[in-house]
């Protein structure tokens, strides 16, 4: 007797592996002014739509948006934590 469901699990599995292969290595650089917010938001946009070009034909694949929505999340803590220190590196006159 079949599993129900069981073949569209395998076939998001197989989706979330492409999507994680994807996302592997070097995504995007990204440069901003620590000091202009509009400046770090672009950095911050320009970095989720890199992550969205790489995974865009799994999109809607439940999985592989769990790992984006956290990747994004990351990666702009990542750049605003960037921001603080240069803006520390500033003030301290480093």
């Amino acid at each position: 007797m079949p599993i129900k469901g069981l073949d569209q699990a395998i076939r998001k599995m197989k989706e979330l592996e492409r999507a994680v292969a994807a996302l592997d290595g070097d995504i995007t650089s990204v440069s901003f002014d620590p000091n202009d917010p509009q400046s770090i938001e672009l950095a911050i946009q320009q970095m989720e739509t890199a992550i969205d070009e790489r995974v865009g034909s799994y999109s809607k694949n439940d999985m592989v948006e769990g790992v984006v929505v956290e990747l994004k999340e990351r990666y702009r803590q990542a750049i605003l934590d960037r921001a603080a220190a240069g803006r520390a590196a500033e003030e301290s006159g480093s």
